[in-house]
């Protein structure tokens, strides 16, 4: 069979002393440079907060399916304060897109931002330490 990662391997072994030297990795997915555009736009210098974070988001979400081709299994999804940057329309996309294929954990300072919420979510309240679920 045909190694997926071969080439990626071979640069890694090729550079291990002088990564060692300078204790960090000189190649990998860490080091590229990935640009994307919107309308023939770069959305990093020019998009809005919520076309930024859209971009970011369509990326792990992506991830998602591309974990599950590799393991056959949905992996667990930790959104942290993702909400508040983007429009009830996005939020709704996020939340059910999710939904049904991966547990999702989204924190959030508050529910004000969320509107329309489908039914089947859990809401936790985290308070000093202490966790309590919504009443439903």
């Amino acid at each position: 069979t045909k190694c997926k990662n071969c080439i990626f391997t071979k640069e890694l072994l090729s550079r291990q002393d002088h990564d060692i030297f300078r204790h960090q990795t000189t190649v990998g997915p860490h080091r590229d440079d990935l640009q994307f555009f919107i309308n023939e736009i770069n959305v990093a210098d020019f998009g809005s907060q919520g076309q930024q974070r859209t971009v970011a988001l369509s990326i792990k979400l992506a991830e998602i399916d591309l974990i599950f081709e590799e393991t056959g299994e949905y992996p667990i999804l930790l959104l942290d304060d993702v909400m508040s940057e983007l429009d009830n329309h996005r939020q709704l996309d996020l939340i059910e897109t999710s939904l049904g294929k991966t547990q999702t954990f989204i924190t959030t300072t508050t529910l004000d931002h969320l509107k329309n919420l489908p039914e089947n979510l859990s809401i936790f309240h985290v308070t000093d330490g202490t966790i309590e679920k919504e009443k439903e």
